[in-house]
């Protein structure tokens, strides 16, 4: 946890695959927590090739039966489906706009969103910003993607930076660094 969070959460990710990555495993953690799917991560970039969007788009009933079989990922059936129907929609999108990562950066003029938190109890779950970003990839046909799930996406993928004043990695990630 300690190394995801210091080195990777709340980093500017401009990735496609990382923010795939993120997308997935972020709905994959509804109702649970964070720990509990990073100590999944291997298996589910095993279980969703390598977490490649155009691969797991194809995937059909019988890969989707066998992912429900497999120890490695959390096996709801709903989750499962919602990659499959994220990966669609996520190459739609990449469609529209150039990249997933142009039509993301976009919402927030190409720069993170920095707060400067003094604990984290004045992080909030969800913002007007995760409310406009749900919506929209809903109406595109995500699934899984609520407000506190996408706050989640946007937190782990730097386009929000919500470390607090005092942690060190502020200063890594945040233009103007720490407190």
């Amino acid at each position: 946890m300690r190394a995801y969070h210091d080195d990777e959460w709340g980093v500017p990710s401009h990735d496609e695959r990382h923010l795939f990555e993120m997308l997935l495993l972020e709905g994959a953690q509804a109702g649970l927590s964070w720990s509990t799917i990073l100590a999944r991560r291997d298996g589910y970039r095993r279980a969703f090739a390598g977490f490649d969007p155009e691969r797991v788009a194809r995937f059909d009933d019988a890969t989707l039966a066998s992912l429900l079989e497999d120890p490695g990922i959390i096996r709801n059936r709903l989750k499962v489906r919602a990659a499959v129907t994220n990966a669609r929609a996520f190459l739609d999108t990449q469609a529209e706009h150039g990249s997933f990562d142009a039509y993301l950066w976009a919402r927030v003029d190409g720069r993170p969103v920095v707060s400067w938190p003094g604990s984290s109890a004045e992080i909030p779950a969800r913002t007007e910003l995760s409310d406009r970003v749900a919506k929209d990839l809903k109406r595109r046909g995500f699934t899984f993607v609520g407000s506190t799930i996408v706050y989640a996406f946007l937190q782990a993928t730097g386009v929000v930076d919500d470390h607090v004043r005092s942690c060190p990695a502020k200063r890594a990630t945040s233009p103007g660094g720490g407190a």
